[in-house]
């Protein structure tokens, strides 16, 4: 069975545009949805996430919003990634029986695999920083 695609990564990159292109000013968490097209609750399940991670932060009130917490160069896709998957499996693996000689091979290979990924995902995009999509939008 395939599962939805996860599209938190995603709306974090964009949200993470929109905050670093506003320079000092804070953006709101209103503006964002509307750009994202997201729903309040999962805007606010990433932006959760961003917090947890360290790259935002948040000012309640009529002047608050959302900042990043260090500038732009000094965040990279990895650490966006890092902060939204958390230790979630980019393979969809599953438990074989354990009876089964075919599940007890496959699931060693598997996990191997994993990592592998994982680390190929992480290394890749620690290459590109929110300074880099900050120069690209700007163009």
């Amino acid at each position: 069975m395939t599962r939805p695609t996860n599209t938190q990564f995603a709306v974090a990159g964009h949200v993470l545009l929109l905050i670093a292109a506003a320079g000092d000013r804070p953006v709101s968490s209103e503006r964002m949805a509307r750009s994202v097209q997201a729903s309040p609750v999962y805007l606010r399940r990433v932006l959760g996430r961003l917090r947890e991670g360290g790259l935002v932060t948040s000012r309640p009130g009529p002047h608050g919003g959302w900042q990043l917490t260090r500038g732009p160069a000094a965040i990279s896709f990895g650490d966006v990634w890092r902060a939204v998957h958390r230790d979630e499996p980019v393979l969809g693996l599953h438990g074989p029986a354990e009876e089964c000689p075919v599940g007890a091979e496959i699931g060693g290979l598997m996990h191997g695999l994993q990592g592998r990924i994982t680390s190929a995902i992480e290394d890749e995009l620690d290459r590109t920083s929110l300074e880099d999509a900050v120069l690209a939008y700007q163009r």
